[in-house]
C-alpha cells in the first residue's frame, strides 16, 4: 500500500485522533505565532485537514496548502474558513505553484519525515527555496530519535490511542519495524471502530518515517543552500537537550 492510499484511510479519523493532543496544540500555536511574526503569504506542505493552517488563515493571513492526499484535502474543504485558503494536491518534493512566493513555508507534525531518501529530501528543499520570498523562512519539525528505541528491530502491536469518532469508540493499534541502514521506521496502524452489534470495522494503514539526527539536519539544509539554520528542542524554542522530544527547525 502506498503512502497516498494510507492517508486516504487515515483522513477519516485524523481530526478525532490528533486534534486534542497537547503536543499538537503546542505545534499549532508555534506555527501560528511564527506566521504572525513573518507575515504572509504562508504555505504549508503536508497541510492535511487544515489543523495548523486554518488558525493562521483566521488571522487574515493569505494561506496556501499543499497535500498529497485528496481525502485529506476533502476534509479540509469542509471546514469553516477553508474557502479563504488556496489548496493544491501535490508532492512535497515536486510541487510547483508558479510565480507564487511566500514569507513563511512550514511543514508541521513531522510531515518531512515521510520523505524516505536524501534525494527526495533535497528535492523538497529545492522546491521550498524556489518558492520562498527574499528573506523568507522555512520551518518544520521531526521527532528526536531515542537511541534505545532506534536500536530495536521491531516493536509488537500495542494500543496507541483511544478516541471517539462520530459518536463511536475507536482504538488504534500500532506496530513497527526498523531499517537502521536507511533510518526508516515502517509503521502499521490498525484502527478498530465499534459499530454496534456485529463485528467491528477495521482499517489498516501502512506508512514509513525517516528519522534524522540533529547535525544530519544541519548538513542537509546547508547542502540545499540554506545559510542560517537554528534547531530548537521543542516548540517553546528551548535548546536541544538530552530529553528534548523534537527537533524544531528554522532556516533561511
Amino acid at each position: 500500500m502506498s503512502t497516498t492510499e494510507s492517508y486516504e484511510y487515515t483522513a477519516r479519523y485524523y481530526d478525532a485522533a490528533y486534534g486534542e493532543l497537547s503536543a499538537q496544540r503546542a505545534d499549532r500555536a508555534f506555527y501560528e505565532n511564527l506566521a504572525v511574526e513573518c507575515g504572509g503569504p504562508v504555505l504549508e506542505l503536508g497541510c492535511g485537514t487544515g489543523r495548523a493552517l486554518l488558525p493562521i488563515a483566521a488571522r487574515g493571513i493569505a494561506c496556501t496548502g499543499v497535500d498529497l492526499s485528496p481525502a485529506m484535502l476533502a476534509q479540509f474543504r469542509r471546514k469553516p474558513g477553508a474557502a479563504a485558503v488556496t489548496l493544491a494536491c501535490g508532492r512535497m518534493e515536486s510541487f510547483d505553484l508558479g510565480a507564487a512566493r511566500f514569507r513563511l513555508i512550514f511543514s508541521a507534525f513531522r510531515a518531512f519525515q515521510h520523505l524516505d531518501t536524501v534525494e527526495q529530501q533535497l528535492a523538497c528543499l529545492a522546491r521550498v527555496r524556489a518558492h520562498l520570498a527574499p528573506g523568507g523562512r522555512f520551518a518544520f519539525d521531526v521527532f528526536n530519535p531515542r537511541l534505545e528505541r532506534m536500536a530495536l528491530d521491531s516493536e509488537p502491536e500495542t494500543l496507541d490511542l483511544s478516541f471517539t469518532h462520530e459518536g463511536r469508540s475507536v482504538k488504534r493499534y500500532v506496530s513497527a519495524t526498523r531499517d537502521r541502514v536507511n533510518q526508516l521506521i515502517r509503521i502499521t496502524m490498525r484502527y478498530v471502530e465499534e459499530t454496534g452489534p456485529g463485528p467491528a470495522r477495521e482499517s489498516i494503514v501502512h506508512l514509513s518515517m525517516r528519522w534524522f539526527w540533529r547535525f544530519e539536519l544541519e548538513h542537509l539544509l546547508h547542502r540545499a543552500g540554506f545559510t542560517e539554520v537554528t534547531i530548537h528542542g521543542d516548540f517553546d524554542r528551548s535548546p536541544v537537550g538530552r530529553t528534548s522530544p523534537a527537533f524544531v527547525v528554522l532556516a533561511r
